[in-house]
């Protein structure tokens, strides 16, 4: 009584059939959800073919992935001719119909993303410019230009979709920036050797792990079946060694919510990645006195600035090496890409590291929230009024009588 049935178009599946959700695309959004029973020992191909014949669509040119649990393409069954059955398909799961051939045994296929440096990346700007204010007013205060997403330096508009590569994964990274340069996005282009750019993973839509050492294999990252490549060109020659941060710094505007154009800071962590070691190397990027200068890490998804402390200047430099950890831990995380936030105290004596595209974005994160708290108590107050239905559809049982018998003790 009170149970929910759903009915359903043909024959119910067999003990030996598997009843499947299927989408065409990796935006859910931009098809319906369509609906197939087929023989759990059907090969992957034979699935795929019955799922574009459903579709209405034909050709060689398409692979079938998994949906993850972002309720997104995730991994791509590879091996056409095994069966649903030894690849662990189970009723009720939902594959996508991802256009494209799966790459070779052995290679890679690789979107390829070009980053292109906004007003806010320059390499090689005097930072000395900015510590005397000598940098023109009105080009700082175009940092943002109108329209720009509130997400600090690296913005969806900094990525240009350049193609996709493939690739060996015995190849090496220095063969891979050299075979990005040959997709028509980036040959115009111009860059002298590969190590003029940078690989970074991509994350987020923004560049996220970078890949050191252009002679290593491809199968040495574990960049994964997934993975985008974004690449950053060079005014110089970068080699970056295993105990060397790259940072983006960027010095803020005095008497403004805003900074100068953020440059590229590399720094030597293997002697220690300290919040004292840190100052001293900006301080020193910006020629100024350790104690004129205040720093803080910028955490774009959340549009805040966690400032680096500098207690540790009034203690001794016995317990400074005892009591100081690694910014790489908790709480700063620190890692490559990162952008630090300077200010000058000569010029500028407020500590507030925030901007007004920091307020914009914390608003719409706000209003989101807010959205989403009343869609579930929307969601809460209908289950509600659902279950007393279901409740009262179900029919009482007539009242009896109640009997106690209490026995005599004497």
């Amino acid at each position: 009584m009170g149970s929910l049935l759903g009915l359903c178009h043909g024959k119910a599946p067999t003990s030996t059939q598997l009843f499947l959700y299927f989408i065409v695309g990796s935006d859910q959004n931009a098809g319906p959800e369509m609906e197939i029973v087929v023989e759990e020992t059907a090969s992957v191909k034979e699935c795929l073919n019955l799922m574009l014949e459903k579709a209405g669509l034909s050709g060689d040119n398409w692979h079938l992935r998994r949906m993850d649990w972002c309720y997104e393409a995730g991994e791509a069954l590879s091996q056409e001719n095994a069966t649903l059955k030894e690849l662990n398909v189970c009723r009720g799961d939902t594959l996508v119909v991802t256009e494209g051939k799966l790459p070779p045994k052995g290679f890679l296929k690789i979107p390829i993303w070009w980053f292109k440096p906004s007003s806010h990346m320059k390499h090689g700007e005097n930072a000395q410019e900015q510590v005397n204010g000598v940098t023109c007013k009105m080009d700082a205060l175009q940092v943002s230009p109108a329209g720009d997403s509130p997400e600090s330096i690296h913005t969806d508009t900094d990525l240009c979709y350049a193609g996709s590569l493939e690739i060996a994964g015995e190849a090496s990274l220095e063969d891979l920036k050299m075979q990005a340069l040959t997709l028509p996005c980036c040959q115009e282009q111009v860059v002298p050797l590969p190590s003029f750019l940078r690989a970074w993973t991509v994350d987020s839509k923004r560049p996220g792990k970078l890949l050191r050492n252009s002679r290593q294999q491809l199968n040495h990252y574990k960049l994964g079946a997934r993975v985008e490549i974004c690449i950053e060109p060079l005014q110089k020659e970068e080699h970056l060694g295993p105990c060397e941060l790259l940072l983006r710094v960027q010095m803020g505007i005095p008497g403004e919510r805003d900074y100068y154009d953020s440059t590229d800071l590399v720094w030597d962590i293997s002697k220690e990645c300290t919040a004292w070691a840190l100052r001293q190397r900006v301080a020193s990027h910006y020629c100024l006195p350790v104690d004129k200068i205040e720093i803080a890490k910028y955490f774009p998804d959340r549009f805040e600035w966690l400032p680096i402390s500098s207690w540790t200047q009034q203690i001794s430099k016995r317990k400074r090496k005892k009591k100081q950890e690694s910014l790489q831990s908790a709480p700063y995380h620190l890692k490559d890409g990162d952008v630090i936030g300077v200010k000058n105290l000569l010029l500028d004596d407020t500590k507030d590291f925030s901007t007004v595209r920091d307020d914009v974005g914390k608003e719409k994160q706000r209003q989101l929230a807010l959205e989403k708290k009343k869609s579930r108590q929307a969601e809460r107050l209908q289950d509600r009024v659902f279950s007393e239905e279901k409740l009262n559809m179900k029919h009482c049982k007539p009242e009896v009588a109640l009997s106690i018998n209490v026995g005599v003790f004497r």
